[in-house]
């Protein structure tokens, strides 16, 4: 059957200073790519667009998905107004990701969520979302690590019986780079991870076979040897390359 194609959903960047300030570039962090390799996918980068057949044609095109991380999501989108404490928002890359994810739920393609995927996902499904972690009582944990990509900075206690549980096991160290967190888990979902704090590290959707979201960034951990954080992308692969029609 041959390698799997992950689709690796992009980003833009937009150019603040230099020759070109305003200039748009779609893009995506090379761990990703890395770590899809090593897993034994073939990346591909899919850009933003906003034509409907074309995002369907892109998510046909590929075996799987992975919803990277980046920008905050916009509040409006779960019905709440943004607080002082919301970042930089893209609308572009919100409706790109939800679009993404309805097309490949459509076509039951195995996804994976990663930091702001994690949280488009469950928005995308009627979830909600802190707009930053100093909002939820009792969350003590430096969730926004001040070190090097893959220092695995806080402890993750994974629920048994879950898909992640089968991928690392009931406890995890990992790295840590968000100010955001899931609130209220949409409906369908399930919370697989928290931290020691309560904030929500994980969820899963109960009725696919492989939709499921992790707060942290496993893939800069993969990416630097880390073969733990690689069996979640490992798992991707795998269910990319059975599911295929």
């Amino acid at each position: 059957m041959g390698k799997p194609i992950i689709g690796i959903v992009g980003n833009i960047l937009i150019e603040q200073g230099g020759m070109f300030p305003g200039y748009e570039r779609s893009y995506a962090n090379s761990d990703y790519v890395v770590s899809t390799v090593k897993a034994g996918g073939v990346p591909l980068i899919l850009p933003i667009v906003n034509e409907e057949e074309v995002i369907k044609k892109q998510v046909e095109t590929v075996d799987g998905i992975i919803i990277t991380g980046g920008y905050d999501v916009d509040s409006l989108l779960y019905k709440e107004e943004p607080t002082n404490k919301q970042g930089f928002i893209l609308r572009e890359r919100d409706d790109f990701d939800i679009a993404v994810i309805n097309y490949a739920i459509q076509l039951k393609k195995p996804i994976l969520g990663i930091c702001r995927g994690i949280q488009i996902l469950n928005v995308a499904f009627g979830g909600t979302l802190y707009q930053d972690i100093s909002d939820i009582e009792g969350a003590y944990i430096k969730h926004n690590q001040s070190s090097k990509p893959d220092f695995p900075g806080h402890s993750v206690k994974i629920e048994k019986g879950t898909k992640l549980f089968d991928i690392l096991g009931e406890k995890v160290i990992t790295n840590s780079f968000h100010h955001q967190a899931v609130k209220d888990v949409a409906k369908g979902f399930i919370v697989t991870a928290v931290a020691a704090d309560g904030v929500i590290e994980g969820i899963e959707k109960e009725d696919e076979e492989f939709v499921v979201g992790v707060q942290w960034h496993p893939e800069m951990m993969a990416a630097r040897e880390n073969t733990e954080m690689l069996k979640i992308f490992q798992k991707l692969v795998y269910y990319s390359k059975n599911n295929r029609g």
